[in-house]
């Protein structure tokens, strides 16, 4: 009889923690995807129009872990009028040796917050400039935040400029940041605003419209864009990856679905077959990280599965090691 360990988001919340450590995890898995050794299938993808829903299914095998996970990440975006969250999921962890399920975490999406915020820090680490005079922020909602607080753990952050389409939210939150954080956060009255104004910017909304222009971009210049996970979903105008020096995916077969060089392609703004480096190929030290000064650089990160096993597997282990959980006897 196996022995499924139960864990609640409370629990998991004890056990992972937005730090270097979640970083690290999560920089080691883009490298086992970079030296070509994970089994990754396409993201699943379901939509639900007449529910204003949508449901992805991730998973990876990733090589030298006990165990991989499948999860389930589903987003009801009316849930709000009930009272409700719009994003939930689960986790379900399986051994890697068996494939007997070892775990169900009950994150409510918990996990997938982290691991999304560790991987714009591992792509800060290896592309953003080494000095930062200013970060910039597009959006003020949660993932806004957390990728602030990853950003910091990389490099130094002596001051924010922040957006978001409604300037009282983007006011609240720069206060509340400033505060956390100890900086100053100004909210500014434009994307374009930010975008010139920073070193290094994250783009953190569900846009169906590009929020960032090509000739915003400048010498030296950083721009990891999170929002776009989804073929409805777009940041980035279509002309920014090809007027960036070079333009970075966490995996290109994703990026020409989900992510931004969807757009790019389908405006003829690059080709089909434009070559692009994907991040693990640069964590595992296939090919160099920042080159210069004064190189831009863009980065898309759609989501991947292997990001899910790497801090999934870390969560379990953590939580035996704790005694945190609830065993039931399948």
């Amino acid at each position: 009889m196996a022995e499924v360990l139960v864990l609640t988001e409370r629990e998991l919340r004890g056990c992972v923690a937005l730090d270097l450590e979640a970083v690290e995890i999560v920089e080691r898995a883009f490298a086992a995807l970079g030296d070509g050794n994970v089994v990754m299938p396409p993201v699943l993808s379901m939509a639900i129009e007449e529910r204003h829903a949508e449901v992805d299914v991730k998973t990876a095998y990733v090589p030298g872990l006990d165990g991989f996970a499948i999860k389930v990440s589903p987003g009801f975006f009316d849930n709000p009028k009930r009272g409700l969250p719009s994003l939930n999921g689960m986790m379900i962890v399986l051994s890697a040796e068996t494939g007997i399920v070892q775990a169900a975490l009950l994150d409510n999406g918990y996990l997938t917050d982290v691991r999304t915020a560790a991987a714009g820090a591992v792509a800060a680490r290896h592309l953003a400039p080494k000095t930062v005079r200013l970060a910039g922020v597009l959006g003020a909602g949660l993932q806004a935040e957390l990728q602030l607080r990853t950003l910091a753990l990389v490099r130094e952050i002596p001051e924010v400029l922040v957006w978001a389409r409604d300037p009282a939210k983007a006011a609240a939150w720069a206060a509340r940041m400033a505060a956390d954080l100890g900086v100053p956060v100004t909210p500014c009255a434009s994307a374009e605003a930010v975008v010139r104004g920073a070193d290094v910017v994250v783009t953190t909304t569900p846009s169906r419209t590009p929020l960032v222009e090509a000739d915003w971009l400048h010498p030296g210049l950083h721009l990891t864009a999170m929002g776009s996970d989804a073929p409805d979903k777009n940041e980035l105008a279509a002309a920014v990856p090809a007027r960036a020096d070079r333009f970075v995916c966490d995996r290109r077969s994703q990026s020409v679905v989900l992510g931004e060089l969807r757009t790019a392609i389908a405006a003829g703004a690059v080709p089909a077959d434009w070559p692009v480096d994907e991040l693990g190929e640069i964590v595992a030290g296939n090919k160099p990280g920042r080159r210069s000064a004064d190189e831009i650089t863009v980065c898309d990160l759609t989501g991947t599965g292997v990001q899910d096993t790497a801090i999934a597997t870390h969560a379990l282990r953590v939580a035996r090691a704790s005694g945190a959980g609830h065993a039931v006897q399948n």
